[in-house]
């Protein structure tokens, strides 16, 4: 039995349910702890009883130094200031869990992540996190970190790397760079040689792949795909419009991952309506791009009454 945790609001509920999806085809034995950020999120999974989903109500865990950093922090920012603080609820909760991975909502598994595990054991330590492994176009190791916040296992015997993390989020976790830190991600770039004994870095970094990598690495070995920066722009009846990504995508990424993630989102959106959520956009389109959707649709109603036939007289 493997246990995971992540953590979204109501408005990310989407992203959630399609890395559930993903998690029910490839997980295996599984658990999937979810931190609901609002009552929103925690009063749907409720009621909808999702295979293999347990739930951690948000309010029910908070103490006074978090709510106090709560009032100072944007969503996001409060987001990656209880990441470390997840991994510990599950614990927690879960006497007989011997280990917890940390996901990001908006990853999405191609295959069993067993071989991801497996190398965790054969090294023996007690830690495993992941290389962003930028292309080199799209380095951004500088500023955001040499490892990404997406897919992070603690066993019980890292404590002391998770603990040190919880105090240093606590303190300071921010959009922004500042003296050596980036929100709660920068944090680990000490880690590899501050406890080398504890912690391993995934070896294969084609394995856990994202916009950032795509055009670096072969898709098709990816046990699972980072959607960053995948945002719902617009939902109406008949359809949904998504933004994909903040870096160019080849055609192949396109055709065999963002497919088949749009439709698993198309049809969690779906169910989610069904059962009485209101699916907002997560992004607003800005004024340049809303004003060439105006200009096409005034184009489009042009052509239509212009090529129309004209009525019998």
């Amino acid at each position: 039995m493997e246990h995971y945790v992540t953590l979204f609001d109501s408005l990310f509920l989407p992203q959630g349910l399609a890395l559930h999806t993903s998690m029910e085809r490839h997980a295996g034995e599984y658990t999937l702890w979810v931190l609901c950020m609002d009552e929103a999120s925690f009063d749907f999974l409720k009621t909808v009883e999702l295979p293999n989903i347990r739930l951690l109500r948000l309010a029910e865990l908070e103490t006074d130094a978090l709510r106090a950093v709560k009032l100072e922090r944007s969503i996001a920012e409060y987001c990656w200031t209880l990441t470390p603080c997840s991994i510990r609820f599950v614990f927690e909760a879960a006497s007989d869990a011997e280990r917890v991975t940390y996901l990001d909502a908006d990853i999405w598994f191609r295959k069993p992540p067993a071989v991801l595990f497996r190398e965790l054991d054969d090294s023996g330590k007690a830690v495993l996190i992941t290389d962003h492994g930028y292309a080199p176009e799209h380095d951004q190791s500088a500023l955001s970190g040499q490892y990404c916040v997406q897919f992070v296992t603690f066993t019980r015997a890292g404590e002391a790397v998770r603990t040190r993390w919880e105090e240093q989020c606590l303190e300071w976790c921010y959009a922004r760079a500042e003296d050596g830190k980036y929100g709660d991600q920068k944090y680990l770039d000490e880690w590899p040689d501050r406890y080398p004994g504890l912690v391993h870095v995934l070896s294969n970094r084609e394995l856990t792949l994202a916009p950032w990598n795509a055009s670096r690495y072969p898709y098709g070995h990816a046990v699972f795909w980072h959607f960053h920066s995948l945002r719902i722009m617009r939902v109406r009846s008949n359809a949904v419009r998504f933004q994909l990504a903040a870096y160019p995508l080849p055609s192949m990424v396109r055709k065999f991952v963002y497919i088949p993630y749009l439709e698993d989102m198309k049809r969690a959106i779906s169910f989610a309506q069904r059962k009485g959520h209101c699916v907002r956009p997560q992004q607003k389109l800005g004024l340049l791009e809303w004003l060439r959707h105006f200009v096409i649709a005034m184009w489009l109603q042009l052509w239509w009454v212009q090529t129309r036939p004209a009525k019998n007289m």
